[in-house]
């Protein structure tokens, strides 16, 4: 499986960003919390593939605690 999300020291001093990309994942969070759309974002950052953002969602959704059913 290939990475979603790499930190390498060379690479904005570690900053967790977009493999393949300088796109720190913070700037999709950021985009997202203004409630600006994912096009937004991937025309902003053209290096970023949209089956990227797709799986980093998905997994972060995924990471999530399971809300209990009441």
């Amino acid at each position: 499986m290939n990475p979603i999300v790499v930190r390498d020291p060379d690479i904005l001093g570690g900053t967790p960003v977009f493999a393949g990309t300088r796109v720190p994942v913070q700037n999709l969070v950021d985009y997202l919390a203004a409630g600006d759309d994912l096009g937004e974002f991937l025309a902003d950052f053209p290096t970023v593939r949209r089956e990227q953002v797709e799986t980093f969602l998905e997994r972060a959704k995924d990471a999530l605690p399971k809300a209990e059913a009441a």
